[in-house]
């Protein structure tokens, strides 16, 4: 049979993210490509304690449950977690998902038609941009420095695009790194709710937040969603993810904002998939309630070994083949965002690196348009060992390219 997908479904097969994650999963590359934790770091003793007591505890654990989210969790999701953040959400505010990426696949499913104008970050996170193609936005980038967005820039998007929509990652933007400065983080709100655009504010990576290299722990701002402070009809959805914090595997993310906004996203995730898992969800909750796991310590922990492989990466990148690239230490996040040398490529470089047994991420997947000469590297990952080697090898394919030019 000759199979006849939808034009849009083209975008998901011809992208080189598919290959490249088909291929880092093989389990012999060495992969500084992806958004993962480290799993070593992962607390397994307690989570092997709680998916016993969990199932053993209560056969509704494996039934379905509501489309929201379970109850107890939302709860404390809501209570003295994202209060602790200065947020406020109104009840019904919030939606449990499966990931944050499903919170941005959900939003775009209610909220964006064929054509639409949306604004992002460029660079940005690739998942955002393959989300938005697959509903037929128009995607519109918005150019920015170390402090966040450009305020006249976006000022001349929004006039001369009329857009719906502002993806945003004010905290840790992936894959650059950038940490909104305050004011940029007002002048963006006031921009946005002036001219009726609805801001998405991924919070995913805002918690990894460590000391810039060789200097004093930096400052944390609020959010654009505390900033605003409006649980009701205001213009941020806030959304977030377990993932990057605790495991990716319990597939737990968020959403809050709105009630009108959540109520319209729940109805679309009853059609995707009734719910997110009930038991993933109760394992968290009762990890984070009831045993003696501390969420902010084992950040706390994850803060300093990923700064420790920040420093690593960036002594690594001081060597002779790395000699003409740019690139600026980020205060958090998981990426290391790199200008190649004059006339690299880097799918290219990407071509190589894979045959020597490493990847990346070439920066064309997290451009509008552009970055031919970028490259993202992930820290959090690759133990030290692993990163050592994988950035020899890269290293070593980058001497090839600047030896034959």
């Amino acid at each position: 049979m000759r199979y006849e997908f939808s034009a849009r479904a083209h975008t998901l097969l011809s992208s080189p993210l598919l290959s490249i994650r088909t291929k880092t999963r093989r389990g012999t590359l060495i992969s500084l490509a992806e958004e993962l934790p480290a799993e070593e770091l992962f607390p397994l003793s307690l989570l092997a304690e709680t998916a016993s007591t969990v199932i053993s505890a209560d056969a509704g654990a494996l039934q379905y449950g509501d489309p929201e989210g379970y109850g107890p969790l939302r709860e404390w999701l809501t209570g003295d977690w994202l209060k602790a953040k200065g947020v406020a959400v109104a009840e019904g505010g919030v939606l449990l998902t499966t990931g944050s990426q499903q919170a941005i696949d959900l939003l775009s499913r209610v909220y964006i038609d064929p054509g639409d104008r949306v604004l992002v970050e460029n660079p940005t996170s690739p998942g955002i941009l393959q989300a938005l193609r697959m509903q037929g936005a128009v995607i519109i980038p918005v150019q920015g420095d170390r402090d966040g967005l450009l305020p006249e820039h976006l000022r001349t998007q929004i006039r001369q695009h009329r857009p719906k929509m502002l993806f945003a990652t004010p905290s840790f933007t992936n894959p650059s790194g950038i940490l909104w400065s305050l004011a940029r983080r007002k002048e963006v709100l006031e921009l946005c709710t002036g001219h009726n655009v609805l801001i998405v504010e991924d919070d995913s990576y805002g918690d990894l937040h460590f000391q810039r290299y060789g200097q004093h722990p930096s400052v944390k701002y609020p959010s654009l969603y505390a900033l605003e402070n409006v649980s009701e009809g205001g213009h941020v959805l806030y959304i977030g993810s377990f993932s990057k914090t605790v495991a990716p595997a319990l597939r737990t993310g968020w959403a809050a904002g709105s009630r009108e906004l959540i109520g319209m996203m729940a109805a679309a995730k009853q059609m995707a998939d009734w719910q997110s898992s009930s038991l993933n969800q109760r394992l968290l909750h009762h990890l984070l309630d009831v045993t003696s796991f501390d969420l902010r310590e084992h950040i706390a922990l994850l803060n300093r070994e990923y700064n420790t492989r920040l420093k690593l990466m960036a002594e690594l990148l001081k060597r002779p083949a790395w000699k003409s690239s740019t690139y600026s230490l980020p205060e958090g996040g998981m990426f290391l965002w790199v200008s190649l040398p004059t006339g690299l490529d880097a799918m290219a470089l990407l071509k190589a690196s894979l045959a020597k047994g490493v990847a990346f991420l070439p920066g064309p997947l997290c451009c509008v348009s552009g970055g031919g000469n970028r490259i993202r590297l992930n820290f959090s990952h690759p133990g030290r060992d692993e990163l050592l080697l994988g950035m020899n090898l890269m290293s070593e394919a980058v001497t090839e390219f600047t030896a034959r030019s």
